[in-house]
């Protein structure tokens, strides 16, 4: 299938000289022909494009009306040549009395005139309400509230006009609740101090609240100047976050191009169920009429370039700031979660296994901050290190190091001679390092936590992360299991960035927490060597030169791919074929098609056979909108068949 969802639509704002229609129309027409290379869907103007947005009272006067029409014949003529649809902006007279429009046009014909709802006091002398109009120019043609409907992709359009957006309930927000997955807003607003960062805010809130991919299109500076200037801010957005946007106070025109995924959209109405409440309460005020349309050109990837961008950590801010900001609000998350537990259950203490990897050393310091934020001692963290047969002498040391630097009860518990023991008892050859091999240790690691736990009246703090979660990479009843678990909503991915931010912005800085531990400084030269330290449950001995020989990137693939693709799956229900194209386009730099098509397959094979690990996980906190909790977030059988999942 070479339509993966996608629709591109092209937001023009023309060159123009206020009321001279002529001009309008030829660069409109021009317009369209430089859009058509790139194969649009649908193609956007501003507001009142025809005759220009600042007319005045010349709006009054039925020969600009009468040079409107003329020009608007022309566009429908030329609309014919091409198989894209056209909205674009202008007024229509109602017996004495005229109506700031916007025409949804295809193959030469108006399928509908969509009025702008509300008219602000500066177009007051000009224009009436399309709210207050019972009767239509062309009975032909609908008029009012539409919804205009491609039935055979399920692409579903909704238009508003420049500040009807801005209403308490936006036309918009009507027709989403009607089924309308795009809004496409034409717009001759004028620009001010700080409204380009005022607008972009508002375009992405309307794509969120309602679900929808948003597009603005603005007039631009060749609007009258007399009283403000226009900037041709044209912005797409898609479910609250920014697709494409155009740089402003262009002197010629501009065309802006963005691909907006409306399977996605389709996909997040599915999950999101109140939705269909609000619906039953809201929808019908005002009535909606429905106009079918021809079907829409889509996107095509055997024929198209992909004009948008997906970030290659979907659970990681681009911006350094934000970053930070995400990092400490799920520090202080997990800390809240863990800190509840441990005030409800009476727990004595907090009972961790410290390996010395990436994901222990988190839930460490989750436990090291949440005792001190309840005034508990350090030393009620009761921290075990258990080498086992693919302990390395790095990890070992680095473990014991952070356990003695938080100033945790710190006991080493071998696990060698007991897994020894156990092989004999099942009568395995310890010398055949297979799955029985590897999760004998994990369960035998689990048992001395959990009976230690129970000892001490404490609880065992979990460490296993969402991407492990997601892909099974953990031993069922073994290090699978815990009383709480603070890393349950925290991806691979992630992990490494909330451990540099401790080091960065907990133990350093100005804003630094000095008594973090017995010496920051040397704390973070130690949780440099865990970030550096590569990934692995060491469970296999280690190589000839002592260093770790099982690394589990080498087995389920790199964890930025799996992440990625946990992403898309969980939250967003990508189709195989649309995550892989997606996956090929984000990580064409870093990874041949080929290497992401089999770390794919793996992901999808681990990803359905180990849902039974995650219908019992222990509880833990919901980090972000992907989770695997217990409490139905992410519902799926045990025994799915992935065979349709084949890539």
């Amino acid at each position: 299938m070479s339509n993966l969802g996608f629709i591109r639509i092209a937001a023009v704002t023309p060159k123009l000289k206020p009321a001279n229609t002529e001009f309008n129309t030829k660069q409109i027409i021009e317009c369209l022909a430089a859009a058509s290379s790139y194969e649009p869907g649908v193609v956007v103007f501003p507001e009142l494009c025809i005759t220009g947005a600042t007319c005045g009272d010349l709006f009054n006067q039925d020969f600009l009306s009468e040079k409107s029409l003329t020009g608007l014949k022309q566009i429908l003529t030329a609309s014919k040549t091409f198989p894209f649809a056209v909205v674009l902006g202008l007024h229509v007279t109602f017996d004495v009395e005229r109506v700031n429009c916007a025409a949804f046009i295809q193959n030469g014909e108006i399928k509908g005139l969509v009025p702008k709802m509300f008219v602000p006091s500066t177009q007051s002398n000009q224009f009436i309400s399309g709210s207050n109009i019972s009767n239509t120019p062309n009975e032909k043609i609908p008029f009012g509230n539409l919804l205009f409907k491609d039935k055979a992709s399920g692409v579903a359009i909704g238009i508003e006009i420049a500040d009807d957006a801005l209403l308490p309930i936006t036309p918009g927000a009507v027709l989403s609740l009607n089924g309308a997955n795009i809004i496409l807003n034409p717009s001759a607003t004028n620009h001010t101090t700080g409204k380009a960062t005022r607008l972009r805010r508002i375009v992405q809130n309307a794509s969120l609240k309602n679900t929808c991919g948003y597009v603005t299109v603005s007039a631009g500076v060749h609007e009258s100047t007399s009283d403000a200037v226009c900037s041709g801010q044209n912005i797409i957005a898609e479910n609250g976050k920014l697709v494409a946007e155009s740089s402003t106070f262009n002197r010629d025109s501009t065309v802006l191009y963005g691909d907006i995924d409306f399977g996605l959209l389709r996909n997040e109405k599915l999950q999101r169920q109140h939705a269909t409440k609000v619906t039953a309460n809201f929808a019908n005020i005002p009535a909606v009429t429905t106009v079918l349309i021809e079907p829409l050109p889509l996107f095509d990837k055997n024929k198209h370039t992909l004009m948008r961008t997906y970030a290659k950590n979907p659970f990681v801010p681009s911006s350094p700031l934000q970053l930070a900001e995400r990092c400490e609000e799920i520090f202080k998350m997990q800390c809240a979660g863990l800190a509840r537990r441990l005030e409800h259950t009476n727990a004595a203490k907090s009972v961790i296994g410290v390996s010395g990897g990436l994901d222990s050393t988190l839930a460490l310091l989750v436990c090291a901050a949440t005792h001190k934020m309840l005034g508990k001692s350090a030393k009620d963290i009761l921290t075990l290190t258990m080498p086992g047969f693919g302990t390395t002498n790095e990890t070992h040391e680095t473990s014991i190091k952070l356990m003695n630097l938080l100033g945790t009860e710190t006991r080493e518990i071998a696990i060698h001679e007991a897994v020894l023991q156990h092989f004999r008892d099942i009568n395995h050859n310890s010398h055949i390092y297979d799955v029985t091999y590897e999760n004998s240790q994990a369960r035998e690691r689990t048992q001395i936590l959990m009976d230690i736990a129970n000892k001490e009246n404490g609880i065992v703090i979990g460490t296993g992360d969402l991407s492990e979660a997601a892909l099974g990479w953990c031993t069922f009843n073994g290090d699978h299991m815990s009383m709480y678990n603070v890393n349950a909503g925290v991806p691979k991915t992630l992990v490494r960035h909330l451990i540099r931010w401790i080091i960065d912005y907990k133990l350093n800085g100005p804003n630094g927490d000095m008594s973090f531990s017995f010496d920051n400084s040397e704390l973070s030269y130690a949780l440099e060597d865990v970030l550096n330290t590569p990934i692995s449950p060491e469970l296999l001995p280690p190589d000839a030169s002592g260093g770790i020989s099982q690394k589990t990137e080498d087995a389920i693939g790199p964890y930025v791919l799996n992440d990625f693709f946990i992403f898309y799956t969980v939250r967003h229900g990508f189709s195989p074929e649309k995550l892989l194209y997606i996956a090929s386009q984000a990580f064409k730099d870093e990874y041949p098609p080929g290497v992401i098509k089999h770390w794919l397959s793996v992901f999808y094979k681990r990803f359905f056979s180990q849902q039974f690990k995650r219908n019992c996980k222990p509880d833990g906190v919901k980090i972000g909108s992907v989770s695997f909790d217990s409490h139905g977030i992410f519902k799926m059988p045990s025994d799915m068949d992935c065979s349709l999942w084949n890539v």
